[in-house]
């Protein structure tokens, strides 16, 4: 290809979360294209251009003027002061200056080690692992955090129930068994596309659209349970059901119940391969607490009739059946049970290992599940050890800096909440991940000092004291690397850095030469030598099993390496069921736990030993008649990148989209397209309304990943003028076990919004002097 002076423009290869892709600079524009392999390419890609140099970035160091000229300490001016410029190395003296205090005064125990993995499908450039290698190299350790908020409450329980989390979602049903095995998947909360284009590390082939198109036109029957039509797509032909937000465990057991009182259910699998089914019987049963988990009771609850319950029982039985359960279905209150009862029900049909049957956690949730694995393994950094070892369950941030000192209850333990100082955050918005976000404001402005590494403008840097410009991943070098995609990719630089960023690996190796710790944090490797050195055991690794094995310069010259794919076999529930005494799950019985002792043995009320309808504590009623759904988005991946092109032509007058049913439009004289806003009693959002009949009535839908932009930041609870559902999501735990996020689901009314409508400021950089 040529531009329009005839010189060749030369397409160089680079990947990201949501697609393998090569990209060029034309008369100074930004041109991407999707990698010709892949049969379904993703449009977030399309959010590069715009992004490249837009002046939301973060174009040189800034410091806080409050922090700067008063020192560390509290301060509920963060969020709301203006910001000073400062030279690099004055900035990067000042930072390590303010580190060396922390550590002489509080140690690492002062200190919160904040990050999400999704910052780059690069794996040296990963500021996860960065930010990790940095604390535990050169500060002597962090406060860190476990689990994820998209599968909070899912990792904590499924160890219990079913073995390892990780195997259950990346070494199970994959979507080749569903193309050419499964007669009915029923999947509870669908698999929405958006959620499966994107992968950690990378993806080059989307092929979950295809899987579905395949197994519909053999004559599998995909049937969708949940409140949003869109949540499975066209392709499938499926069935809906569309439950209140919430009831999924409700409706599951009713369907348990059907079965096993019509003698529907596979006693010799129950037999053989779980425990504690009886105990688990006599809850269904209602011999324990005098209520039958029946269809006529759970058809006030989930809002499905008795009949839909029992005929969908019934269709199930001597079918090849896999059960799926979104991730979306724990994010809420009671998130443990949803996947637990999943479990029982996949057992009660007597599918669980079997190709295309059985449990398919989270399938949909995420590219790399359903998928073979590699068998070479991959370039990813190390991050060294953490000795000071304290941790939180990650969505409970807020409750940390809020309560230092006070109880709380995880997985079985009474833990102590430490009292943090400093946060570092590097590679991750919690103004998008967190939930009640007045709440999270309050929350940061307690600590000495929070420090960021930032590509644009967040509402968490706004929030910072120093604000440290990162690069962006088109301009730098890295290798991009899923466990569950073949294509590695060598990732050329595209463009040359914005401003004065730099990359998050030159930053905390010019602060680990001021903490003395260069030599450790670097091990006197320049980024591109670190590139070398990680590719050498993929390379090793390859020349061991008698493949291919290129050396460094020959797969960078390339471009890429195809990667050698492990058999699809079923994973360890298919050997499970082969020989469960030879091959027994890693539960503490090696069974299938449909009730388990040990969470039993835990004694916390709001996760008892088996899977049970717990009624949740927020619930629609006066002043919040609706159910709010803050989803994942379509159009970006999280927050990232919302200033993207392909995210901002989905808004409508520049502000997120919600869905609401014609019918609630209609009670509160809404049209189509109106300006709306949502509130309850943490706070109030607008957004633009579009109107389905695609969406459950009594539910609104609003996805999360507008950037938090409140119309007065000198009030204790501003407006969103962009959209963000997250000033109105509950901070509360899933349960004492898990204490996940429970951001899926809230509470809220809607009303059209007659008054001037404020601007949106979520893109312009802060005030400075």
């Amino acid at each position: 290809m040529s531009n329009e002076t005839g010189s060749k423009i030369e397409f160089r290869p680079h990947s990201s979360h949501w697609g393998v892709f090569s990209a060029a600079i034309r008369d100074g524009e930004l041109l991407v294209r999707p990698h010709p392999a892949d049969p379904d390419p993703n449009d977030l890609l399309q959010n590069f251009p715009a992004a490249l140099r837009h002046p939301a970035r973060v174009a040189q160091p800034m410091v806080r003027r409050g922090w700067l000229e008063r020192g560390p300490g509290p301060d509920s001016r963060r969020g709301r002061d203006e910001f000073v410029p400062m030279a690099w190395d004055a900035v990067l003296d000042l930072l390590g200056q303010e580190l060396r205090r922390i550590r002489e005064r509080y140690g690492p125990g002062g200190v919160f080690g904040g990050s999400y993995g999704w910052s780059s499908a690069g794996r040296f450039h990963h500021a996860q692992s960065q930010i990790h290698r940095f604390l535990n190299t050169a500060f002597g350790g962090y406060v860190a955090s476990v689990n994820s908020y998209s599968s909070g409450a899912a990792s904590v329980i499924v160890p219990y129930i079913l073995g390892n989390y990780e195997e259950l979602t990346k070494h199970n049903v994959t979507w080749e068994q569903v193309a050419a095995h499964s007669d009915v998947v029923l999947a509870f909360g669908g698999m929405a596309l958006k959620n499966a284009m994107v992968a950690g590390g990378g993806i080059s082939e989307h092929v979950e659209r295809g899987a579905m198109q395949a197994a519909r036109d053999r004559g599998c029957d995909f049937i969708l349970v949940g409140p949003l039509r869109s949540d499975l797509p066209e392709e499938a032909g499926a069935e809906w059901i569309a439950n209140i937000p919430g009831t999924d465990t409700a409706l599951m057991l009713a369907l348990v119940h059907t079965l096993v009182v019509a003698g529907l259910h596979d006693r010799e699998f129950l037999d053989r391969y779980t425990v504690g089914w009886p105990n688990f019987e006599r809850y269904l049963l209602g011999k324990a607490d005098g209520q039958p988990k029946d269809a006529d009771w759970a058809a006030p609850i989930t809002g499905v009739s008795a009949e839909t319950i029992r005929n969908l029982a019934r269709r199930l039985h001597g079918r090849r059946v896999l059960v799926t359960v979104a991730h979306a279905l724990q994010r809420a209150e009671h998130g443990e049970q949803p996947v637990w009862m999943g479990a029982v029900l996949a057992a009660t049909l007597g599918q669980i290992g079997l190709p295309g049957g059985g449990y398919g956690y989270a399938l949909g949730a995420i590219g790399y599940y359903g998928r073979r694995a590699n068998a070479v393994p991959g370039p990813t950094l190390p991050q060294g050890r953490n000795r000071h070892g304290n941790f939180i369950p990650v969505a409970r941030i807020a409750d940390m800096l809020l309560n230092p000192g006070a109880e709380y209850r995880y997985n079985g333990q009474t833990r102590t909440y430490p009292e943090i100082r400093l946060v570092y955050w590097a590679g991750g918005n919690p103004f998008h991940h967190h939930q009640d976000l007045n709440r999270l404001r309050q929350a940061f402005a307690r600590v000495d000092t929070l420090v960021v590494h930032e590509l644009a403008w967040t509402a968490t840097a706004r929030h910072a004291d120093i604000v440290l410009p990162a690069t962006m991943t088109l301009e730098r070098e890295d290798i991009g690397y899923s466990s569950h995609d073949p294509l590695m990719v060598a990732m050329h630089r595209i463009a040359e850095p914005y401003g004065e960023a730099r990359d998050d690996y030159d930053i905390f190796a010019a602060l680990a030469r001021r903490l003395g710790s260069e030599e450790a944090f670097t091990e006197g490797r320049s980024s591109r030598e670190w590139l070398r050195h990680l590719y050498a055991r993929t390379e090793q690794a390859l020349r061991e099993q008698g493949c291919p094995a290129p050396d460094f310069e020959a797969f960078w010259a390339a471009g890429s390496l195809r990667l050698p794919q492990a058999p699809d076999d079923g994973g360890p529930w298919r050997a499970f069921r082969e020989d469960p005494d030879a091959n027994p799950l890693p539960t503490p019985s090696g069974r299938i736990e449909i009730f388990s002792e040990t969470v039993a043995g835990f004694g916390d009320a709001s996760c008892p030993g088996h899977p049970a309808w717990l009624p949740p504590e927020e619930v629609p009623g006066p002043g919040a008649p609706l159910h709010l759904v803050a989803n994942q988005p379509a159009t970006r991946l999280h927050s990232q990148l919302d200033f993207g092109d392909h995210s901002s032509a989905a808004k409508r007058r520049g502000r997120e989209v919600a869905a609401m049913h014609p019918v609630d439009a209609a009670a509160r004289g809404i049209a189509d397209g109106d300006v709306i806003r949502l509130f309850n009693v943490r706070g109030a959002c607008l957004a633009t309304v579009r109107l389905t009949a695609g969406i459950r009535p009594g539910v609104v839908q609003l996805p999360t990943g507008a950037w938090y932009d409140p119309e007065d930041p000198q009030d204790d609870r501003p407006l969103c003028v962009h959209g963000n559902p997250n000033v109105l999501t509950r901070d509360a735990g899933t349960s004492a076990l898990a204490q996940g996020c429970t951001g899926q689901l809230t509470v809220v009314e809607a009303e059209r919004f007659a008054g001037n409508l404020p601007p949106i400021r979520a893109f312009e950089p802060p005030l400075t002097s």
